[in-house]
């Protein structure tokens, strides 16, 4: 079984794959659509962003391909996709995986992030490849949702805001998690103009919407809030809007439950780590007084 990089050759095989495709990155899937269709092809055409495709074969055969992509300046990737998603079970899969990873080590990612549905069929092979489960995930409609409420309180996150929305990542993201979902460091999205309490960041393609909160547990009347920034949300275009719930906010799910919103199933996300972090050592010079010598220490051994 070989592994190689996707080639002009094997577009017959992404035309055939199309429809059988197993999403690995359910935020890009659910905001530019699907990574096999031609909106995601021109993804590899944009020198923002690190696009490699590979595919496993045996001999003239071409069983499995895969997908990874990584922006600049982000210290993790994010695998794409898995093709078919009828043949999970192929002994090719590992290789594959390992091939998109050492691609992801080119471009300077330490880790490489996979989100899974629970029950399927490559959690067991992720698992065989180096990937654990970090946090678990669900994604919530919100298209439907009505609110009362102005948005008006909600301002546009400027440069000014960031060291706030810091502040406020590091109080509700475990500090275990910190190295794999690093802190946000661009101004985008939305917060509320009380007490700093309300953040929501903003990801928006071409079919979609994609809001990832940070709300602190002291907040109050939190549905009021995001009901009024949903049914406000300007220049949607129709387009539907989904919310991301990380288990670390997990008392989020009952709100929007009662706002009506519709809950997809319960993904993992999982994590390979390809490289640690290590700090140089450092001689740690010990002050004494003036006037003071230090004898060295003498054993004598006893025959």
């Amino acid at each position: 079984m070989s592994v190689r990089s996707l080639d002009l050759l094997d577009l017959p095989l992404i035309a055939r794959y199309r429809n059988d495709v197993l999403i690995l990155d359910s935020v890009r899937a659910l905001t530019r659509g699907q990574p096999l269709g031609a909106a995601g092809l021109l993804s590899y055409v944009n020198p923002a962003r690190h696009l490699y495709a590979a595919v496993s074969s045996n001999g003239d055969r071409v069983s499995m391909l895969g997908g990874i992509i990584h922006a600049n300046g982000e210290t993790f990737a994010k695998l794409l996709y898995l093709a078919p998603s009828s043949n999970l079970d192929h002994d090719g899969i590992p290789g594959l995986i390992e091939n998109l990873a050492a691609e992801a080590g080119t471009w300077g990612a330490f880790h490489v992030l996979a989100e899974v549905e629970e029950t399927s069929d490559i959690f067991a092979p992720l698992r065989q490849s180096g990937f654990s489960v970090y946090a678990w995930q669900r994604m919530w409609d919100v298209s439907n949702l009505t609110g009362t409420g102005s948005g008006s309180h909600w301002t546009r996150v400027k440069s000014v805001h960031v060291p706030m929305i810091q502040s406020l990542y590091s109080q509700i993201v475990p500090p275990l998690l910190h190295p794999v979902e690093p802190q946000p460091r661009k101004a985008n999205g939305w917060i509320f103009d009380e007490g700093a309490k309300c953040y929501v960041g903003v990801s928006s393609g071409m079919v979609g919407i994609m809001l990832t909160p940070l709300i602190h547990p002291e907040a109050t009347d939190v549905s009021a809030k995001l009901a009024a920034l949903i049914t406000n949300l300007p220049n949607r275009g129709g387009r539907p809007i989904y919310l991301c719930v990380r288990s670390y906010q997990a008392w989020l799910e009952p709100v929007l439950a009662d706002l009506g919103a519709k809950a997809a199933g319960r993904q993992a996300v999982m994590v390979k780590h390809l490289t640690r972090l290590v700090k140089e050592d450092q001689v740690v010079k010990i002050a004494r007084p003036a006037g003071v010598t230090v004898q060295p220490s003498r054993i004598n051994a006893k025959k």
